[in-house]
């Protein structure tokens, strides 16, 4: 990580919070931690982490 973040804002309806207070102390404490691993997460499951960086590695062999 280059050190810099970038902030969202997101809202979620009480029904979707509930869900995700379901993984306070699995996914983190704080709700920003929260959201961002379970964001991380979901990206892993679909195979997006590793596609993405199996294409970057690809590219950095060919140059």
């Amino acid at each position: 990580m280059t050190g810099k973040r970038k902030r969202v804002q997101v809202v979620f309806t009480p029904e979707q919070w509930n869900l995700i207070e379901n993984f306070r102390g699995e996914f983190g404490e704080g709700d920003a931690e929260i959201i961002r691993n379970i964001v991380l997460a979901w990206l892993s499951e679909k195979s997006i982490i590793s596609t993405n960086a199996k294409i970057k590695i690809n590219n950095r062999n060919r140059m």
